[in-house]
């Protein structure tokens, strides 16, 4: 789930951070560019773990800023295809579930991939979102109806793929945010019902 990666990059350091210390001045300015942003098939930026070395320092004509080469490995968060992390329920409509990690919030589970059986209730109040309908899914079991709408309880889940969408040249405003990386899992387990873990039985 998470791991090192080592990232070489060309960075123009601002003359406001000439004063510092060369390498002060470059873990703001990498910790800028990259903490929290999601890298194309790399994941998401979590930390800056070390600066392995720093070249250059060249000025190019018509610009004051020295340009550096620098090699950094940066603590990365990507879960891989299999493996089983637990989460928390952020949101639910009838495409399915959306989870959270705290730190990361797009995991998806698509209602193909939900506990089965199951069935889905729609919200009367909230209709609408997105054109999908909001609402309760719920996993039936043994005659019981068990519904997935703790927004405490572990939801453990198997990851199915990772994806990073191409970035959107325009988007109606009436859309979801864009999500650079997208996490679509299957439940395993469903916590707090009564203390008792319900299995997903495909596990």
């Amino acid at each position: 789930m998470f791991y090192l990666s080592r990232i070489e990059h060309t960075l123009p350091l601002p003359p406001s951070l000439l004063t510092l210390p060369i390498r002060e001045a470059m873990q703001m300015e990498i910790e800028k560019l990259f903490l929290d942003k999601v890298i194309a098939n790399l994941g998401l930026c979590i930390s800056l773990y070390d600066i392995r070395s720093i070249e250059g320092g060249y000025i190019f004509p018509g610009d004051g800023a020295p340009t550096y080469t620098v090699v950094f490995n940066l603590v990365m968060f990507r879960p891989f295809v299999g493996e089983v992390i637990a989460a928390k329920l952020l949101a639910s409509n009838a495409d399915g579930l959306r989870l959270s990690l705290g730190f990361f919030d797009d995991i998806y589970v698509p209602a193909h991939l939900m506990p089965i059986p199951n069935h889905f209730e729609a919200d009367p109040i909230n209709s609408y979102e997105n054109d999908s309908k909001k609402g309760t899914w719920f996993w039936d079991y043994e005659g019981e109806h068990f519904p997935i709408e703790d927004s405490e309880a572990e939801i453990r889940f198997r990851v199915q793929s990772v994806s990073y969408p191409p970035v959107p040249v325009e988007q109606p405003k009436e859309s979801k945010p864009f999500a650079p990386m997208l996490v679509t899992v299957w439940v395993l387990f469903l916590g707090g019902f009564e203390g008792e873990e319900v299995v997903e039985e495909q596990a």
